[in-house]
């Protein structure tokens, strides 16, 4: 992590989860959620 504050550290690394999340589900398959 760059940033020394932490809250940006923590915003720093919620931003990366949320891209890594982004470019897992763009590599999976469309799945159908069954009620």
């Amino acid at each position: 992590l760059s940033l020394r504050n932490y809250n940006a550290q923590v915003g720093e690394t919620y931003a990366m989860i949320k891209a890594l999340n982004k470019l897992t589900g763009l590599g999976m398959p469309e799945t159908c959620r069954i009620d």
